[in-house]
């Protein structure tokens, strides 16, 4: 029987080597499947209960080591192989986000549900349910196939999104509970379907590969009156208005944009309840994105300085809380270029391409700055389709391509294969 596994695992290496890891169409289909009935059900952060639980009973099925509620919703499975040696972890993350399905797919989300305080939709708008469908598949894989070397930690994560307001959560409260340790992690992979890059397809990036994201908050005091008399208020906004063209000359006149890309984005004002009334306050919510730090820390003076001081220049008050959301997506270097080389065995030498980086912002980023990761993205753009008509990620039309799930299936399998031994 020793020989047997000794046998089998020299014929698999040598598959491996070749490129040439089997996978069927009864696999495909589950994955597929799967991802249907994820994306049909989608859950807001740290509210991931039905897909958790999908989750940890499939891994059970296949008598993989479960733990559950970490970080609130969160999945942890572990798969040993038949030799001892690395640990091995792989992350797909489930939540939904609070957009309203408008898009043509047969199983497109009719779920509704509450998310600050205002009602709406949600939906898997950024193809989270593929992450979770594709490493449904690899785990189920690597248990029938786990003629490997060391340990394999699936982790299926809550809250990349950010959670609630108030909540802690999401892949940072994961590494605050263990989930790196027992056993301790050596290297993590992860991956991001994306809507605008062809199937087959995988894009990465050694080292700075998306952005450092923060989250701030505005808060305006002004002075109420009626609306046929805006003489006797002091209208926050109107100020909401200079501060948020004021922010943006951060970006036009501060930043030094030859050296990184960097964004500010206002994506929620919240100001008064009728419509001849001038309030008294305003609430501004929005994003940083950077991919230097000290561009960063640079912006983040800035907005002190002038959102306070624009205020001030109108009659009003302002102040800003900034908080950290995610860290940069950093890449290391070395495990970059073996994976590239395991990608491009399992999918094409053409097929494996190294792009720009991004200013979309991963919580990823908090399981490499404990461990090595790689990070890439997968093709899901809709066949037939154009890249630059793809609809972006966060938007109620947003569609990716089932065709593409089985490729990243492919290229986890072959990324933990080529690592592990």
């Amino acid at each position: 029987m020793k020989s047997f596994s000794h046998l089998a695992f020299i014929i698999l290496i040598g598959n491996l080597l070749n490129g040439q890891i089997p996978f069927n169409s009864t696999l495909e289909n589950k994955v597929i499947q799967w991802r249907h009935e994820i994306h049909q059900n989608p859950e807001l952060s740290n509210r991931e209960f039905k897909t958790a639980e999908k989750v940890a009973n499939h891994l059970r099925s296949l008598g993989i080591s479960v733990e559950t509620g970490i970080a609130h919703t969160g999945v942890v499975g572990i798969l040993r192989g038949k030799y001892p040696g690395k640990v091995l972890a792989l992350r797909a993350d489930m939540d939904g986000l609070p957009v309203t399905e408008n898009n043509t797919l047969t199983y497109r989300s009719k779920v509704t549900s509450t998310f600050g305080g205002q009602n709406t939709g949600v939906m898997h708008a950024c193809g989270h349910d593929t992450h979770v469908a594709i490493l449904m598949g690899v785990a189920e894989y690597l248990s029938k196939n786990n003629n490997f070397s060391g340990t394999i930690k699936f982790i299926f994560q809550p809250a990349e999104e950010g959670p609630p307001e108030g909540e802690k959560g999401g892949a940072r409260l994961m590494v605050e509970q263990g989930v790196l340790d027992n056993p301790k992690v050596d290297a993590i992979f992860g991956l991001h379907i994306n809507s605008a890059t062809p199937i087959g397809m995988i894009l990465y990036k050694e080292k700075g590969f998306m952005a450092a994201a923060q989250r701030f908050v505005i808060e305006v005091k002004g002075k109420q009156a009626h609306g046929s008399e805006p003489w006797k208020s002091v209208d926050p906004i109107l100020i909401s208005a200079k501060i948020i063209d004021g922010l943006q000359s951060i970006i036009s006149r501060n930043s030094q944009l030859t050296k990184e890309g960097a964004v500010i984005s206002v994506g929620s004002i919240h100001s008064g309840i009728r419509f001849n009334i001038i309030p008294e306050s305003a609430r501004l919510v929005g994003t940083i994105r950077t991919l230097d730090e000290g561009m960063k820390q640079l912006i983040i003076k800035r907005m002190h300085e002038l959102v306070s001081q624009i205020a001030k220049a109108y009659g009003g008050s302002a102040t800003v809380v900034i908080t950290e959301s995610a860290a940069l997506t950093y890449n290391n270097p070395q495990l970059t270029k073996n994976a590239v080389k395991s990608l491009k065995k399992a999918l094409g030498e053409s097929q494996v391409v190294e792009t720009q980086a991004v200013t979309g912002a991963e919580d990823f980023s908090a399981f490499q700055e404990k461990v090595p990761g790689f990070y890439f993205y997968l093709g899901g753009l809709i066949q037939g389709n154009k890249s630059e008509d793809a609809p972006s990620h966060h938007t109620p039309e947003f569609m990716v391509d089932d065709a593409g799930l089985i490729y990243g299936v492919k290229a986890m399998v072959q990324l933990s294969l080529d690592y592990l031994n």
